[in-house]
Order: C-alpha cells, then sequence, then structure tokens
C-alpha cells in the first residue's frame, strides 16, 4: 500500500472470488476505507459443485458491507470447459443481484468471449453496466462492448511486445477505458514475470499515455474519472 501511495495510487477496488475470500477483501477495506473499494462475487473458476451455497453465502454477506460492484464475475473456459453451463448460470444470477442493487458489474472473460458476449446480448437493458476486466481482444470485440455500455479495464498486458492489444488501444478512445493492474497477475514491462502489484499501474498508464500521445497526468486524470463514473465513488 505504502508504494502504491508513493507512485499516486490512490484507489484500489477489490474483488474476492469466493466466499473465504470475502474476509481478505474486507480487511483492507477496514484499514484504508478511504483507499480500498470492495467488490464481492463469484469468481468463474471457483464455480463448482458448491456453487449454489457459495453464491448464498456471498450474497447474505452483501447487506452487511459497503459493495461497489458485483464482480469479478463471468466466464472461463481456459482451465475448465465441463463447468460452461453453471458458469453461465451463476453469471447471471449474479448480473441479477447487481441491476436489483444498481451496481456495476466487472467481468471475469478468458477463452469465452462469444459465451460472454452471448450472455451480455440477453440480459442487456438500461442497467445493465461495467467493465470488462482485463481486456485483451481485438478492436471488434471492444467495440462490441462499448455499444453495450461497457468499459476496458487495460492492464500489463498493453505492455507486451507481441501481445497486439497496444494496437487496439491506440484506437480506442480513453473515454472507454480503465486501467488495472490484476495483482499478483499479468505484471506490466519491465517487471513482466515477477509478481504484480498495485503500485506498477503507473507503468500501464505510461504504456497509455505514448499510444495516445498525451502525459500520464491527462491519461490518469480520464481513466480515474471512468472510475468514479463506473462505481460512483
Amino acid at each position: 500500500m505504502q508504494r502504491c501511495f508513493d507512485n499516486g495510487v490512490t484507489r484500489l477496488f477489490l474483488p474476492n472470488v469466493d466466499s473465504k475470500s470475502m474476509s481478505m477483501v474486507f480487511d483492507l477495506v477496514a484499514n484504508y476505507p478511504e483507499n480500498c473499494f470492495a467488490m464481492l462475487g463469484l469468481h468463474p473458476c471457483d464455480v463448482k459443485e458448491n456453487w449454489l451455497e457459495e453464491l448464498k453465502l456471498i450474497e447474505a454477506a452483501i447487506p452487511f458491507n459497503k459493495i461497489y460492484a458485483i464482480g469479478e464475475i463471468g466466464i472461463d473456459l481456459y482451465w475448465d470447459k465441463t463447468t460452461l453451463d453453471i458458469q453461465i448460470e451463476a453469471f447471471k444470477i449474479q448480473i441479477a443481484w447487481a441491476k436489483e442493487l444498481n451496481l456495476p458489474i466487472v467481468i471475469h472473460c478468458r477463452n469465452s468471449f462469444d459465451e460472454v458476449y452471448a450472455v451480455l446480448q440477453e440480459v442487456h437493458d438500461q442497467n445493465l453496466r461495467g467493465i470488462l476486466h482485463c481486456f485483451t481482444g481485438n478492436l471488434d470485440q471492444a467495440n462490441k462492448l462499448i455499444e453495450l455500455g461497457f468499459y476496458l479495464g487495460i492492464g500489463g498486458v498493453v505492455t507486451y511486445k507481441n501481445s497486439g492489444l497496444d494496437k487496439v488501444v491506440e484506437q480506442i478512445e480513453l473515454k472507454h477505458i480503465v486501467l488495472e493492474t490484476d495483482s499478483p497477475y499479468l505484471t506490466p514491462v519491465p517487471f513482466r514475470g515477477k509478481p504484480n502489484e498495485s503500485a506498477y499501474l503507473t507503468y500501464i498508464a505510461g504504456k497509455v499515455a505514448d499510444l495516445h500521445h498525451l502525459p500520464i497526468e491527462k491519461v490518469a486524470e480520464i481513466t480515474t474519472e471512468n472510475s468514479r463514473v463506473i462505481f460512483g465513488v
């Protein structure tokens, strides 16, 4: 946290992944109430045999804690394709929570763009909004999400030489982007291969600034304001 502050990173939105990890999020929020903001959801990689029980435990915690989004939720077909049906069901249930609570959703989408997009089209209405976390898709996919009113979460992958994400990001207006780190994963260059941390957001901001030929301060200003619009804080 101190390294975050030293680098001007002062707003951290924290997802749990299951019922057991909720306390880790709330502990950080309690220790840094001005800087840490809780999100709650059941991560698609944790949608397993007991998924309904997990959803009940997470949903039960919502009225007793201030949260700013439902997430990370979505579909992950990288690790396990056999759970697709229940991943979709869990995704839809949690989208319904978000609509009922007037909260954004933060979507995890890995090897599953078509499946995630089909769900979003099915449930789309004026109350659906949020972020496609860790966006690594192509320009067509970016535009489809933007048309639905979603923001694109851009992280360390944009700094990778052969990712192709830089070519996409330079064609997307900053009003559609938020910056993120996905700590401890997807560490940006020059720390790639080491554990990621939120302080490294400055390297992502710097890369986006280069792509858009803008001062890093302007990128920070626009993307921070986007996050305020999304999360309401």
